[in-house]
Order: structure tokens, then C-alpha cells, then sequence
């Protein structure tokens, strides 16, 4: 696997907890956060772009009924 340039979230609000992403040459996406950098997720563009969408809906809120 080629050598990952990692990029600090603007949205991270301080340095003690980053998260950080990083585009592979194969067009995936890898995803760690400053804590526990060695804790790597693998995901697409589009998987991610959805997990935002949700995010930003309030389709995790704790207590909220899956439907």
C-alpha cells in the first residue's frame, strides 16, 4: 500500500481530538482519529456521504426509533 497524506478535518475543533482522512490512489477513502490513530476505517465517498447526510438529519440521536 502506497504511504497515505492525511488530512486534519477543519471541523475537528482542537488538536487533542482530530479526525483525519485520507484518499488512497484506488479512490477509497480511510478515515482515524488522533486518539487512537492505529484504529484506521476504509470507506467510499459515497458510504461516507451518506453517513453525513444522516448525521446531519439526526437519524442517530440516541432514543430515536429506527424505522
Amino acid at each position: 500500500m502506497s504511504v497515505l497524506n492525511w488530512q486534519k478535518s477543519t471541523f475537528s475543533p482542537e488538536a487533542s481530538s482530530c479526525v483525519y482522512v485520507a484518499s488512497a490512489p484506488d479512490g477509497a477513502l480511510w478515515l482515524r482519529e488522533s486518539d487512537e490513530p492505529e484504529a484506521v476505517l476504509r470507506t467510499t465517498s459515497g458510504a461516507l456521504r451518506a453517513l453525513i447526510r444522516g448525521v446531519k438529519a439526526g437519524q442517530f440521536e440516541v432514543g430515536r426509533p429506527v424505522s
